[in-house]
């Protein structure tokens, strides 16, 4: 089942009527904020990986020139 055009246009009028646009505007930015947060650690965690796999090799070439 999908939405046509004036389905999700009816659905948007009504969200509106119910909560306001202010509050709907509100909705937004918070979800815009959550998303930049999430895409933000999801990177921290990805170097903080990239960096633990460079440390372990090196720890491992290190190892055998001894």
């Amino acid at each position: 089942m999908r939405l046509g055009t004036m389905e999700i246009l009816l659905i948007v009028v009504l969200a509106l009527v119910v909560f306001g646009g202010s509050k709907i505007a509100g909705v937004g930015k918070a979800l815009g904020q959550s998303i930049r947060e999430f895409k933000k650690e999801v990177k921290d965690d990805d170097e903080k990986k990239a960096g633990e796999a460079e440390n372990a090799e090196k720890a491992d070439g290190d190892a055998k020139k001894e």
